[in-house]
């Protein structure tokens, strides 16, 4: 197998407080998978800036001015994380062999890309990145986290546990991905539905080497929603079977009601009424709640949007 060229591709969002810390880490990490002969002397690091507001941009075009291994595209405004990684993914899947995806934080081990290369040299065409651990995370993070990778699985989303978007894909996946058009990104849940030969690299997931988190908890959410919602369903067939519990569960509360009130005379017709029409309301405006979110869905997919627009770019060497 001829050296395979290399484009890590790293989103990035307000990240000026860390970039300076680990561009020279991945860096490093890139010329030591140069000089070992798994990766080609053409491989780059490719930067999206997601319409950050501070100096983002300006030190990416900074590092590429300086060094010709940096690169850099910069997204027209803020689209999101997903949206800033399948840009990068879409950008460099002609000029590259492989992809690797990393946060900007540094808390992804970057030395993990060395087992991601040889995973794919091995005969990988995905190599997942998969914390060990959730050591570092909070009670409550580690505690939605996990549960959301368990509910995604039992809703037949084919979802690997513990992995984000610290991953490699090959050209040859990346450009059958490509044929995948959803406005709505849930790019760990996607990826899998391509196939192709997978394989696992476990590593430690470090602190965040500076500066605060932009992925709050509303971030979070919103992303889990979106993985549930564009992978599955399940949620609608769930909806019908509460549905239909619930309605055997009035009928049998109204039978009930209608007994008392032969044999006791002591039911409070208003009170009783007024508690299952209370019920019934509040599951129907739930069930409404989830098929709205479906039928949003449709509507932003059948606009057929582009998913990023690339608005400026460091100069070519």
């Amino acid at each position: 197998m001829a050296i395979p060229k290399l484009y890590i591709i790293i989103p990035c969002y307000n990240e000026s407080d860390v970039l300076h810390i680990t561009a020279p880490m991945v860096l490093d990490e890139l010329l030591h998978l140069i000089n070992t002969n798994r990766v080609s002397e053409e491989s780059r690091i490719m930067y999206v800036n997601d319409g950050s507001k501070d100096d983002t941009w300006k030190i990416i075009t900074d590092l590429a001015k300086e060094n010709k291994y940096y690169k850099g595209i910069c997204q027209s405004r803020n689209r999101g994380h997903q949206n800033a990684v399948l840009a990068g993914l879409m950008e460099t899947m002609n000029c590259c062999d492989i992809t690797i995806s990393i946060d900007c934080d540094g808390q992804d081990d970057v030395k993990a890309m060395e087992q991601m290369v040889d995973e794919y040299l091995a005969g990988s065409e995905v190599v997942y990145g998969v914390r060990d651990n959730r050591n570092t995370d909070s009670f409550l993070k580690k505690f939605t986290a996990e549960s959301f990778y368990k509910i995604m699985n039992s809703l037949g989303a084919d979802i690997v546990f513990n992995h984000a978007d610290y991953r490699l894909i090959s050209s040859r996946v990346l450009k059958e991905f490509a044929e995948f058009k959803e406005v709505n990104l849930f790019l760990r849940g996607m990826i899998p539905l391509v196939g192709f030969k997978s394989s696992n690299v476990y590593y430690k997931r470090n602190a965040r080497v500076a500066g605060d988190s932009h992925y709050t908890f509303s971030k979070m959410l919103g992303l889990a929603f979106d993985g549930i919602t564009s992978l599955s369903v399940k949620p609608l067939m769930l909806i019908s079977i509460f549905g239909v519990v619930v309605s055997l569960i009035s009928f049998i509360g109204i039978i009930t009601c209608i007994i008392n009130q032969f044999v006791t005379s002591n039911v409070d017709e208003w009170v009783a009424m007024t508690c299952v029409l209370c019920f019934l309301g509040g599951i129907q405006l739930i069930a409404m709640g989830v098929i709205g979110i479906y039928i949003g869905k449709v509507y932003m997919e059948v606009k057929n949007r582009p998913r990023y627009i690339i608005s400026d770019r460091t100069p070519e060497e």
